[in-house]
């Protein structure tokens, strides 16, 4: 089974920044030449997500008021308490959306939905540099 792989950075704004990084994903698959497979979209930061939404302002927003009201960024958390940290939220807003998707590749392309788009979750409550691994198997 013949693995393609490639890293796609992202600079994000921390606080829940949602970013649609669809047309890398695409790009990746369109360069690895795997006619029918899959593809995986994996984020290796414990403070960040990957996720499939309509990549639109009132979704994205709905999508950060929907974190913050499951998992409040000013409550008291025995992570921050333990390490002097202020982030805890941003561990457990990730965990609850998950690292990673995983979509079908058909005749070239990925086979996602008309108003699906990928976007990467930044929860952490500051800018980061992130990397996204991208994997396209056929």
């Amino acid at each position: 089974m013949p693995v393609h792989s490639a890293q796609i950075r992202v600079h994000t704004e921390g606080d829940g920044d949602i970013i649609d990084i669809t047309r890398g994903i695409e790009e990746v698959v369109e360069t690895s030449g795997v006619e029918d497979g899959i593809v995986n979209v994996f984020v290796s930061h414990s403070t960040a997500a990957i996720t499939l939404i309509e990549y639109e302002t009132g979704g994205v927003q709905d999508l950060k008021e929907l974190m913050d009201l499951l998992v409040p960024p000013n409550a008291t958390y025995h992570h921050n308490e333990m390490q002097g940290d202020t982030n805890a939220h941003a561990h457990l807003q990730a965990a609850i959306v998950g690292p990673s998707e995983t979509v079908p590749v058909k005749n070239g392309r990925v086979q996602t939905g008309t108003w699906q788009q990928f976007v990467l979750c930044d929860f952490d409550d500051h800018p980061r540099e992130r990397s996204v691994m991208v994997q396209v198997l056929s």
